[in-house]
């Protein structure tokens, strides 16, 4: 029986997921694994007994990956199931900007004692015109998950579409509609786009991104949209650049008392994923993702260990390993395999950075005794049997 802890509520139709082999605490403590939405678990002692944390969204800012790897706790996320309700907000950001929508609906309300408002109304909406954004330029930076959906529903809305991501995997590729422009350098976005818009992870090379230097390349009156962090823009660049005139808007989803209410700024409460479809499809990935590692040992989606998998284990037993990523490892394995005389009839090995994660499939059970042997070669960090 497995035990699994919400730090948040997560959508029932996620935990439905959950069979009868897994039980549902109140306590951290002996969980074998942890969702989690937004709460903070930086400084949380986390038991022995843990696992895998699954985050029920993309950023996992909320929690100390470092940590969790060096005690061999492999942290999932759950990219693109959110996507969707980011890229209907950074439309809606778009409009936004575009014309004083917001402006508008809250003169009406003021005037609402007027008998006839229908006609000062005519007369007043000249102070919310704008534009439409069919036939302008929108630049995206990082055309992943949420990047290429806002590229493919930009194109249908008119508007030419020019995205940079000189990491763009295959699949999101294939995904983009033929009429995207692949920019190979962030700068002709700057030059050209009346719109840019950033989906990029918060990353020590990604922090700061937008600064005084790049807005000064922007096109005078560009609208800037931030849906992904807010510590990827310079704020106090880009508060001096409305206020010059250089930037026509500045809509983001992250509140705080710099912009919000400071001119040309549209501020929204964190709802990128605030959707019921949202937290439904992350709950749901994320507790398929726990499931298989638990249950199969394998890893998709996780932030601290590599992606690994092979499938249902049809041998005997199914040892798993969470390690440094470092010279030696795989031949001190199996050494123990050798002296305890068993047979492995399949492995695999990947690394990512600092750490590493390996899996074998063998002909006759995995013993305590085994467990200990790997356990004690330098640089294992957690070893599991797979019943």
């Amino acid at each position: 029986m497995f035990q699994y802890h919400c730090l948040n509520p997560i959508a029932g139709v996620g935990l439905a997921n959950f069979n009868e082999n897994y039980q549902q605490t109140e306590s951290l403590e002996g969980a074998d694994a942890v969702l989690v939405r937004s709460a903070a678990m930086h400084g949380m002692e986390l038991p022995k007994s843990l696992l895998a944390v699954a985050r029920a969204g993309a950023g996992v800012n909320n929690i100390p990956l470092a940590d969790c790897a060096e005690q061999g706790i492999v942290v999932f996320n759950t990219p693109g199931a959110n996507a969707n309700g980011v890229k209907e907000l950074v439309l809606a950001g778009m409009l936004l900007a575009s014309r004083d929508i917001a402006g508008g609906i809250e003169w009406v309300k003021s005037d609402k004692e007027d008998g006839d408002i229908a006609k000062t109304a005519e007369k007043q909406k000249k102070k919310f015109a704008g534009c439409e954004i069919s036939g302008k330029k929108l630049g995206i930076i990082g055309l992943g998950a949420i990047g290429q959906l806002v590229a493919n529903a930009a194109t249908h809305l008119g508007m030419e579409v020019y995205g940079y991501d000189p990491y763009i995997s295959v699949d999101a590729a294939w995904n983009l509609s033929r009429d995207i422009h692949h920019i190979q350098n962030v700068e002709d976005i700057y030059r050209n786009c009346d719109y840019i818009t950033i989906h990029v992870p918060l990353l020590d090379s990604t922090k700061g991104m937008i600064n005084k230097a790049a807005i000064e390349e922007m096109k005078d009156g560009v609208v800037l949209l931030n849906y992904a962090r807010d510590l990827l823009v310079d704020e106090d660049a880009v508060l001096a650049a409305l206020k010059a005139g250089k930037m026509k808007k500045y809509v983001t989803d992250f509140a705080n008392p710099k912009v919000v209410g400071a001119e040309g700024t549209i501020v929204t409460p964190h709802l990128g994923a605030s959707t019921k479809e949202s937290e439904d499809n992350c709950a749901v990935m994320a507790v398929k993702e726990i499931r298989d590692f638990l249950e199969n040992g394998n890893i998709k989606n996780s932030v601290n260990f590599p992606n690994c998998s092979m499938g249902v284990c049809t041998g005997a037993g199914r040892v798993t390993i969470c390690h440094k990523n470092i010279p030696g490892m795989l031949g001190a394995f199996t050494t123990v395999m050798g002296n305890a005389d068993v047979n492995i009839s399949d492995m695999t090995n990947k690394g990512k950075g600092d750490y590493a994660y390996t899996m074998m499939d063998l002909e006759s059970e995995a013993t305590e005794e085994i467990v200990k042997a790997l356990e004690a070669v330098d640089g294992v960090l957690k070893v599991r049997i797979i019943k």
